[in-house]
């Protein structure tokens, strides 16, 4: 008995529209505060009902990758940092203030060494 061939897509038709999107605004056909079409003309587009819009649309607000202002639409907001990036930043920032401290410190004690006043 032979298998079905396997999907090369996404198994859920809201995926692929998550994934258009995605793909949109990493080429930059999508910049930062661009509207996204309606709901409506992206269900007549991708060939799927609205809620799968709205669920797709609903992982990307989640993601970062939009945002929505009630009764105007959806606009892009970038690419979202990844995770790993924000908490690399955000340790490489904690490094930074400690060798601050430490310098400040040090050169505390060398002016108290050599007799200096503040």
């Amino acid at each position: 008995m032979t298998r079905p061939a396997q999907p090369t897509g996404p198994a859920q038709p809201y995926m692929r529209v998550v994934l258009d999107v995605q793909q949109r605004i990493r080429s930059g056909r999508l910049a930062v505060d661009d509207k996204l079409p309606s709901t409506r003309e992206l269900s007549e587009e991708f060939g799927v009902a609205t809620g799968t819009i709205q669920r797709a649309l609903g992982q990307l607000k989640t993601e970062g990758w939009i945002y929505s202002h009630q009764g105007l639409g959806s606009y892009v907001r970038g690419i979202p940092v990844d995770d790993d990036a924000a908490s690399a930043s955000a340790g490489a920032l904690s490094r930074l203030s400690d060798l601050e401290r430490r310098v400040l410190a040090l050169e505390d004690e060398l002016r108290q060494l050599r007799g200096d006043s503040a």
